[in-house]
């Protein structure tokens, strides 16, 4: 990444933050009231007088214990169910149309279910996480899956490969890039759901100290809640996705050797080459052609075409 883009991508937040300063400050009322607003300089300093306090970092642990598990059941859940529904058409029959029914249904929505349920509100708010990140990662996972190439599988049939191989070989390395498609867009919606998650019914975490701090009218508090949320976020999105890079580098990039073709899955045979001879089959050849031998081309070749072949008298 060059400089310019860097500097680019600092001064949009710095940019924000400033234009946020200037609004609350002058108390600004043009049909979005301002003057409500508590300034940047406001966040900050409770910011700062948050992070000095033991409860902080507890309600950070909390929520980061939760979105850990909720998140990682619903990575593997999501992986291998989405990988049954594209692969075995008993697995489509039968969990496709459960799918399609629930996945519609908010996660948030879930909440009352957990409750009657699960014995504990931790297991419950971790229930709704996982419930949130399943579904994206579900969808992704059997797109992916669908849409490999099967030359792979065949190729992996025909040297004797079983099924496991065909799977661990060829269908879960090919569909990794849409697999980490779907994590990333999982991780997003499983901290929208454990936030909302804490302030229906948990008793610590960041969503929890947030709602609480409205209720008291804490309103920079509340922002100092939303801040963290969104950091946290950040970090968590870009882990997933920097750890999506790193298990799919054998992927080609864009710039080698021009335009990127197809992925060939890890461990996989390589594709059969094209047939590059696309002369017709020869057949038999007018009495009045050129020679087999003879250049198509030459102007002796097509002059001794165009000659008539005279009639010969018969011998008596």
């Amino acid at each position: 990444m060059s400089w310019g883009r860097r500097l680019v991508r600092v001064a949009s937040p710095l940019a924000a933050l400033g234009v946020w300063q200037l609004l609350t400050s002058l108390d600004v009322n043009l049909w979005l009231r301002f003057e409500q607003f508590p300034t940047v300089v406001e966040v900050a300093s409770a910011l700062a007088d948050r992070i000095g306090t033991e409860a902080y970092w507890q309600d950070l642990g909390h929520s980061l214990r939760r979105i850990a598990l909720g998140f990682l059941l619903a990575a593997v859940l999501g992986v291998a169910a989405g990988t049954a529904v594209a692969r075995s058409r008993w697995a489509a029959d039968v969990l496709g149309p459960l799918v399609e029914v629930v996945r519609p249904v908010p996660a948030i929505a879930l909440v009352p279910v957990a409750i009657l349920l699960l014995p504990t509100n931790e297991q419950g708010i971790v229930f709704i996480t996982c419930a949130a990140a399943f579904f994206p990662v579900l969808v992704s996972t059997r797109h992916a899956v669908r849409a490999l190439d099967p030359v792979w599988e065949e190729a992996v049939l025909t040297m004797g490969g079983g099924r496991f191989r065909v799977l661990f070989s060829v269908v879960l390395p090919g569909a990794l890039p849409g697999v980490f498609g779907g994590l990333s867009v999982g991780i997003g919606v499983a901290w929208i759901c454990v936030i909302s998650a804490e302030m229906i019914s948990g008793e610590y975490g960041v969503g929890y100290r947030t709602w609480q701090d409205y209720t008291v009218v804490d309103y920079p508090g509340v922002f100092v809640g939303m801040a963290t949320i969104g950091v946290l976020g950040r970090l968590t999105s870009t882990a997933v996705e920097a750890l999506g890079r790193r298990v799919t580098a054998w992927l080609p990039s864009a710039g080698e050797g021009g335009a990127a073709g197809p992925a060939r899955p890890s461990g996989s045979a390589p594709a059969p080459a094209p047939r590059t001879d696309t002369a017709a089959p020869e057949g038999p050849r007018p009495l009045t052609g050129p020679a087999p031998d003879a250049p198509a081309d030459s102007a002796a070749a097509r002059s001794s075409a165009a000659l008539p072949v005279p009639d010969k008298e018969p011998v008596t």
